[in-house]
């Protein structure tokens, strides 16, 4: 009896092992263990020199910006590489039909980046899953450029912002960038993407900014805590303006997850830390003979998943504060719910004496997160003399 059963599960294991073989792959979660694998997904890709992506309409423009540099080489010839999006108008950076998901988005816009305002639509949702000022979109919250290398986001010299983050959709996607300056502005953009079908299980993607400045006395930094329904929080960026000298970084970030009330689930012991970092991000000097020196400073670093990526010292004149960009990416350890999440972090120094001292700091955050269903509502977005960097 034990032999027949034992030949049963055998050959159900063969069948179903032969089956997973055959399965097609949809040519989404790439990675160097199965970029060889053939799929029947189609990579399409939009920019300003194919609006709409459509396949063997690239480069057909004959007015653009472009058209004065090209004027003696003609069609095909960089004749609409960007956009011009005016003053207090939005613009539709991308429309796609059907099912996929975006795997790459590429853009370098000029202008103020806390008065472009980026905002995703998956599906046929009538308010945005992603809406967020551009800058902090790819971690430069400051308006100042600063490289940064992670598997997430990446910023490279000349202002080019690049994002990896998967973004599977099943009917539609619309991305557009609001201008809320009173100048009109210049986007060069590509957002490549896939058109195959999307997983049962995949949920989409969401992005959320928050800025309080100043933080009020004793009172923690909500992140967010909109998020209802099941999915994992993925990323946190801040843009951390500290408002007095001294270290800002003891605060606690604190998870609380599926009811939660007064005490999380996941709590944090320190800014630095929860940023993987540790004893302030200072790097500690010696002198010739190999005696630690009292003087200490930041030390930025990019890293796959985390990141204190730039440090704004201030110039001793008018722009005096210190300000920081830092990023901590949950892709190796999702934050996972299953029916609601609250994300909140402390400002925290220290007063004389070894005792703790709320801080109240310009603090701005960017959140990311995947959930399935329709998401709650956001807060209000700020005012443009609310998002000022200044």
């Amino acid at each position: 009896m034990m032999k027949n059963y034992a030949l049963v599960v055998w050959m159900f294991v063969l069948v179903t092992s032969s089956a997973f073989g055959q399965q097609k792959f949809n040519g989404l979660d790439v990675n160097l263990g199965n970029i060889y694998r053939l799929s029947d997904a189609k990579t399409r890709s939009i920019s300003p020199e194919n609006f709409n992506g459509e396949k063997g309409k690239g480069g057909m423009a004959t007015t653009g910006t472009g058209a004065n540099a090209s004027r003696e080489l003609g069609q095909t010839w960089k004749v609409s590489p960007s956009v011009i999006i005016k003053k207090g108008t939005t613009y539709t950076v991308a429309e796609i039909d059907g099912s996929g998901a975006i795997q790459h988005i590429w853009m370098t816009p000029t202008g103020n980046w806390r008065y472009s305002i980026l905002r995703f639509y998956w599906d046929d949702e009538a308010t945005p899953s992603v809406e967020v000022p551009v800058g902090d979109f790819f971690c430069m919250g400051w308006g100042k450029y600063a490289p940064l290398q992670s598997l997430a986001v990446a910023v490279n010299p000349g202002s080019a912002f690049n994002c990896y983050w998967p973004m599977p959709f099943r009917k539609k996607c619309r991305i557009t960038m609001e201008n809320i300056d009173d100048r009109d502005m210049v986007l060069y953009y590509q957002v490549d993407y896939t058109l195959t079908q999307v997983p049962e299980d995949a949920a989409y993607f969401h992005a959320q900014f928050r800025r309080v400045n100043p933080l009020p006395y004793k009172k923690d930094y909500v992140l967010v805590d909109s998020i209802q329904g099941k999915g994992q929080y993925v990323g946190t960026y801040l843009a951390y303006g500290s408002n007095k000298n001294g270290w800002w970084g003891e605060g606690e970030i604190k998870f609380f997850m599926d009811g939660d009330t007064k005490f999380p689930t996941i709590n944090g012991t320190g800014t630095e830390d929860y940023f993987c970092g540790s004893y302030d991000f200072d790097t500690h000097h010696k002198d010739a003979n190999g005696k630690e020196e009292e003087k200490t400073e930041y030390t930025e670093f990019c890293s796959p998943y985390s990141g204190l990526h730039q440090v704004i010292r201030g110039d001793g004149h008018y722009n005096i504060a210190q300000r920081f960009g830092l990023y901590r990416w949950h892709i190796a350890d999702p934050i996972r719910f299953e029916k609601s999440l609250k994300v909140t972090i402390q400002a925290l120094g220290w007063r004389q004496g070894g005792r703790y001292m709320p801080l109240q700091d310009d603090i701005a955050s960017t959140v990311f997160w995947y959930q399935s269903g329709p998401h709650g509502p956001f807060p209000k977005f700020p005012s443009r003399d609310e998002l000022e960097v200044n």
